[in-house]
């Protein structure tokens, strides 16, 4: 198998074929979206999910009558030995692309964060990634990439958000390092942060118009964001055209909360 970002890779103008990706939350919203891109651009893609598992057969199922390669994987992150059962699902298989989506949100301010919801943000958000890219190191091969799934919110305030908050920074600050690690190896290291995204999972307040409105108004590009815009960028990273592109956090929230939006 040519590791990701060889001269063969190259050559095959953008696609991912002869890689396998695990993709983590990979079988609803974000996470699905970017086990497709990656399936399409010909990666055999391990669509990882915690529990629903008519979703994860949706997604692999529709992967498979597009003409791609996908395979479930099963593991309760935050359970004991999540990360075993996990592991034990790909074992002889090597990785080219690890994807980090999978995570959990709060939408509480401080005064009401408990120890235990904060214990599980943390656990989920971000021990759960430092020690998946543990394991899968001596998996990945030379070449490959690792691109954990961010947030915006690391970049502005949202008291609400404020445990989640502290999660996905945490989850961002661990590219720069890894990606000098990782140099020698060929393997980049990259964080892709959305800001609100339209998926079943956010419709709690992105279908509430006035909401949704109020996003937009302080959005450069005037609207809400798509799975397909986060996983386009993963997609990009994780080809032949991210080679060079490491360390980075790329926000991909057409421009949410640049500064004030004065009309011409």
């Amino acid at each position: 198998m040519p590791a990701v970002g060889t001269t063969h890779r190259e050559n095959t103008m953008g696609t991912l074929h002869n890689t396998t990706a695990l993709v983590t939350g990979g079988s609803r919203g974000i996470g699905r979206a970017i086990a497709l891109r990656l399936a399409a651009d010909g990666a055999e893609v391990a669509v990882h999910y915690a529990g629903n598992d008519t979703a994860a057969a949706a997604t692999v199922a529709q992967i498979h009558d597009e003409g791609g390669r996908a395979f479930p994987v099963r593991a309760r992150f935050g359970d004991d030995g999540a990360l075993d059962t996990l592991f034990d699902a790909l074992a002889g298989r090597r990785l080219d692309i690890l994807v980090n989506n999978a995570g959990l949100g709060s939408g509480h301010p401080i005064a009401e964060m408990t120890p235990q919801e904060f214990q599980q943000l943390l656990t989920v958000n971000v021990t759960t990634p430092f020690f998946l890219i543990q394991r899968a190191l001596p998996l990945l091969n030379d070449g490959g990439r690792i691109i954990n799934i961010g947030s915006t919110a690391s970049r502005f305030a949202v008291s609400t958000q404020i445990g989640y908050t502290v999660s996905k920074a945490a989850l961002e600050s661990m590219a720069p390092s890894l990606a000098n690690e990782l140099g020698p190896r060929g393997i980049t290291v990259n964080t892709v942060a959305p800001g609100a995204v339209r998926t079943d999972m956010t419709a709690g307040y992105t279908s509430i118009p006035e909401v949704r409105a109020s996003i937009e108004a302080i959005t450069a590009l005037g609207r809400l964001g798509e799975p397909e815009d986060v996983a386009d960028v993963v997609a990009l990273l994780a080809g032949p055209a991210g080679r060079f592109i490491t360390g980075q956090t790329i926000d991909v929230s057409g421009g949410t909360y640049l500064g004030p939006i004065i009309p011409a």
